[in-house]
């Protein structure tokens, strides 16, 4: 089936995946009929069900089986615990976007799909993900946390170099972030913040 495929690709391009992201993505007209057709494909080999941490739903990620049926890359991914509650965000912010722009699956490029675009190369910074619209390139950082300035700045300066326009969701908590960005944007005017509880409401 043409969603089974869909769900399969956002799965292995994201990393991971809860219900309600697959929800969104597949374009199921309701959660209980998402879970169902998730079931089916857990029973069938394609994709696994496990709950990493308390408190957070199963997370989705694709099998063997699976993984051969896109003829992708056979590795099994880690899930680094320290990054769930980040690429849950970044899950919710795709979707944001995807509701709010009217953007299509296919103009979207996550973190993962630009490593691999890149090759064998010297590994660079990429953004959590990018998107192409009206012949712009805008890329997404989802920032929960305060990084050392340095290692921030240069990730900004990349930013302004290289897309139209960079937006960083962060947490209204996140005041230290806040105002960095704030003072930078002075500096890099492509600068546009959106608060975390929008995109989470």
């Amino acid at each position: 089936m043409a969603r089974d495929y869909i769900i399969f690709r956002e799965i292995d391009c994201w990393r991971f995946c809860l219900s309600r992201h697959i929800r969104e993505l597949a374009g199921f007209t309701g959660q209980r009929a998402c879970e169902k057709r998730l079931k089916i494909l857990v029973e069938a080999g394609y994709i696994d069900r496990k709950k990493i941490l308390y408190g957070i739903p199963g997370m989705y990620s694709l099998t063997y089986k699976g993984k051969m049926l896109l003829g992708m890359n056979k590795r099994q991914e880690k899930v680094r615990i320290e990054q769930v509650s980040h690429d849950i965000a970044v899950l919710d912010t795709a979707i944001y976007f995807l509701k709010k722009e009217q953007i299509k699956l296919e103009n979207i490029l996550t973190e993962k799909q630009l490593f691999s675009l890149q090759g064998f190369t010297t590994r660079k910074h990429y953004p959590d993900f990018v998107i192409e619209k009206d012949g712009k390139k805008n890329c997404v950082e989802v920032e929960l946390s305060a990084k050392a300035m340095q290692k921030f700045e240069k990730n900004i300066t990349d930013n302004y170099l290289t897309y139209d326009v960079q937006y960083w969701v962060v947490p209204k908590s996140e005041v230290k972030t806040l105002q960095r960005l704030e003072n930078l944007s002075e500096k890099y005017p492509n600068i546009e913040i959106i608060y975390l509880e929008e995109v989470a409401s």
